[in-house]
C-alpha cells in the first residue's frame, strides 16, 4: 500500500511465515504489532497476545532491530507471521502488515501494549454491526496500577456529534495503539503518512478517515493495557510530536485555524533547543505541506474546533518530554 500523502518510498522486507499453521478461532481481525529494538517487551505482549482466548492472527513487523528480535519471535511464537524490514520504518511498518491482509479488520497492538481477553472480540462485534464505523478505539489502562491513561477523558467526554446508530462517543483521533481499524477504510486513505513516520501520526489517519464519511468511536468495555517501555527517547518523540501535530494543521486546517492552533502547541511546549528543532523541522517539510495540502470539508473542519479546548488542556497533549 502507498501512501497518499508522499511519493513511495518503499522500505525493503523480507515476510516469514507461520511455521506452525493452525485454525484461529477468529480470522475477522489480524492483530498488527511494530516493534524496534525492544526484545523483551515484545516476548511478554506475544506471550499474552498470542494465548489469548480471543485467538486471532499476528503479524510483527521487526523496524530493523538489531537486538535479535526477529528471531526470538519465530523461534519462541512460531504461529506469528514476521515481516522483518530493513530499516526503522516507524509507523509504516503497519502500512506494511496491512498490505498483506486478507482479514476485514486489523488490530493495532504496540510491544508493550496488551489487549485484554474479550476486547478484539468485542471491537470487531462493534464493527460487525455497523457498517458505517471506520475504528474503534479502546480505554487505555496504565500498569502497574491499572489507572486510566491521561487521554481517556478525551475519548470519553468527546464532545462530537455522531449519529444515534454509533455504539460510543464520536471521534476525530485516534491511538493506533488502542484502535482496531475497517481494513477497507484504512487502505482507502492510504494508512498512515509515511513521511510523518512516528509520533501523532495517527491524528491526520483520523481527520482523513472522517472526511472519508467513516465514523470512529471509543468502547469503554475494550480495555488495553500499557506497561510503557523505559526505552524511549522522549525528548525526540516531543520533537516529533509537535513537528507532526504542526503538519496535520497544515495540511488539513484552514489558514486561521492552523494559525491559532498551531500557535497554542508551540506556546504549550517548553521554550527549549528540542522545541526550536521541532519548529524548524516543520518549516523545513512547507514545500511538502504545500503540494499536499487538502483542507477538509466545514464539517469535519466544525468537528476539530469543537475538540479545540479540550485539546488545549489536555495532560495528554503536554508537549514537555
Amino acid at each position: 500500500m502507498t501512501s497518499k500523502h508522499t511519493p513511495d518510498r518503499r522500505a525493503q522486507y523480507t515476510i516469514t511465515a507461520p511455521t506452525l499453521r493452525r485454525a484461529h478461532r477468529d480470522t475477522r481481525a489480524t492483530v498488527v504489532i511494530i516493534t524496534h529494538d525492544r526484545r523483551a517487551e515484545l516476548a511478554r505482549t506475544l506471550a499474552a497476545m498470542a494465548t489469548s482466548p480471543d485467538d486471532m492472527p499476528i503479524i510483527v513487523v521487526d523496524n530493523g532491530s538489531s537486538d535479535g528480535t526477529a528471531h526470538m519471535v519465530e523461534r519462541r511464537f512460531p504461529s506469528v507471521t514476521v515481516i522483518r524490514c530493513s530499516e526503522n520504518a516507524g509507523a509504516i511498518g503497519r502500512n506494511v502488515a496491512v498490505a498483506q491482509l486478507t482479514t476485514e479488520y486489523v488490530a493495532f497492538c504496540d510491544d508493550d501494549t496488551i489487549w485484554q481477553p474479550g476486547s478484539l472480540r468485542r471491537a470487531a462485534d462493534l464493527l460487525d454491526e455497523h457498517d458505517g464505523l471506520g475504528s474503534v478505539t479502546g480505554r487505555c489502562l496504565v500498569e502497574p496500577d491499572l489507572a486510566e491513561d491521561p487521554l481517556t477523558p478525551e475519548l470519553r467526554y468527546s464532545p462530537i456529534r455522531g449519529p444515534s446508530w454509533l455504539p460510543g462517543p464520536a471521534l476525530l483521533g485516534v491511538m493506533a495503539g488502542l484502535s482496531m481499524f475497517r481494513t477497507r477504510a484504512f487502505r482507502e486513505v492510504g494508512g498512515f503518512c509515511e513521511r510523518m513516520w512516528l509520533g501523532g501520526e495517527e491524528e491526520l489517519l483520523a481527520v482523513d478517515l472522517a472526511e472519508h464519511g467513516w465514523w470512529m468511536c471509543w468502547a469503554e468495555d475494550v480495555i488495553i493495557h500499557h506497561a510503557p517501555s523505559a526505552g524511549r527517547d522522549a525528548t525526540r518523540r516531543r520533537q516529533l510530536g509537535i513537528r507532526n501535530a504542526l503538519w496535520t494543521l497544515w495540511l488539513r486546517r484552514p489558514a486561521s485555524s492552523a494559525v491559532r492552533r498551531g500557535l497554542r502547541i508551540i506556546g504549550s511546549a517548553p521554550r527549549d533547543a528540542a522545541t526550536a528543532r521541532a519548529v524548524l523541522e516543520a518549516l523545513r517539510g512547507a514545500g511538502w505541506v504545500v503540494r499536499h495540502r487538502a483542507v477538509v470539508s466545514d464539517r469535519v473542519e466544525a468537528g476539530l474546533r469543537q475538540l479545540e479546548e479540550s485539546q488545549a488542556t489536555s495532560p495528554a497533549r503536554r508537549y514537555v518530554g
